[in-house]
């Protein structure tokens, strides 16, 4: 029964905190510089009739409230707006290029838990030289920008070797991994070294943990320990970055996009920001915060369900 009533208290504070997002989404294009209309008119001067029927069809000439409670209630409806730049309904633009940025952000996550997981492992159990390597490699993979990463990948595995396309999402689901390779690569290099690091950290503290000694002393064997007593008690830890490691994936994936020319809403969001269009921009930014709030909310609902120490909406488990 706690369970429940501290789920429906979350989500009621994130339908509440997406509210207050969402405003901020709709006022901050506002604060810009420059407007639709400049961008229809390309430069050319227009009749004060032309113009009145640009700001007519956006509804631009409305007070700021009005426009924004009008855009609120047709998101709520699944109306996202026409899009300013290319003359099509946004929800259209989404359904065409969200598949994508979800399928490439989906493969990258994959890389990233496996990679990393097994990196942090092997560096608590094994020690020594393994440590010191591991810790090194994934210095590296922490300094590197997902944007430098994405230019190196291609320069070598595109240009050079022509191991994979330099560019485009692919077409079909053998294709799409083909193609997704190296923007995979490029999103989940800085993450792998991160997640490799806290698995590290938490392992090591649950390694010098009482009940670890316990266990030894009672000739339980070594991977039953590293497995049951070392590893499942690092897991809260590991989840708690897991929300951290979602949200720099759907940021991350605009730069990746770009230099990929893939055509996910990451690069949509980048051409739509440069044209100033309004509601292809105002829709994608409200989307990626509500995904990041939905992230933190599936990881505060499972923490206590993978360590029962931890309290119910408690962040940080007690080892």
């Amino acid at each position: 029964m706690n369970f429940v009533r501290f789920a429906v208290r979350r989500v009621a504070e994130m339908a509440a905190t997406l509210l207050v997002a969402s405003f901020v989404v709709f006022g901050a294009m506002y604060l810009a510089p420059g407007s639709p209309a400049s961008f229809l008119l390309a430069g050319r001067s227009a009749s004060p009739e032309a113009l009145a029927s640009i700001n007519a069809q956006y509804h631009l000439d409305d007070p700021f409230l009005v426009r924004y409670f009008r855009w609120l209630g047709d998101m709520l409806h699944g109306d996202f707006g026409r899009s300013i730049t290319y003359r099509t309904d946004v929800s259209r633009l989404l359904a065409d290029r969200l598949p994508v940025t979800l399928f490439l952000i989906a493969m990258a996550l994959v890389v990233v838990v496996v990679v990393g997981l097994l990196l942090g492992r092997l560096a608590a159990v094994r020690g020594g030289t393994t440590d010191s390597a591991i810790l090194v490699t994934t210095t590296f993979a922490v300094g590197t920008p997902s944007f430098v990463a994405a230019v190196l990948l291609q320069g070598l595995f595109s240009v050079r070797l022509g191991w994979f396309p330099s560019s485009g999402a692919g077409d079909g689901l053998g294709d799409m991994l083909w193609h997704l390779t190296l923007p995979a690569i490029a999103l989940a290099l800085y993450l792998i070294g991160m997640l490799a690091r806290v698995t590290r950290s938490a392992m090591l503290e649950a390694l010098d943990s009482d009940h670890v000694t316990v266990a030894r002393s009672r000739g339980v064997p070594e991977r039953q320990v590293i497995r049951r007593h070392v590893f499942r008690n690092s897991l809260g830890t590991v989840l708690t970055t897991g929300g951290l490691i979602v949200s720099t994936l759907l940021v991350c994936t605009i730069l990746v996009e770009t230099a990929f020319s893939i055509g996910g809403i990451g690069q949509l969001l980048e051409l739509s920001t440069t044209t100033k269009d309004f509601p292809t921009v105002q829709a994608i930014s409200l989307i990626v915060v509500a995904l990041f709030m939905i992230v933190n909310l599936i990881v505060d609902l499972l923490l206590p369900l993978v360590d029962p120490r931890v309290t119910l909406g408690a962040r940080e488990a007690a080892v």
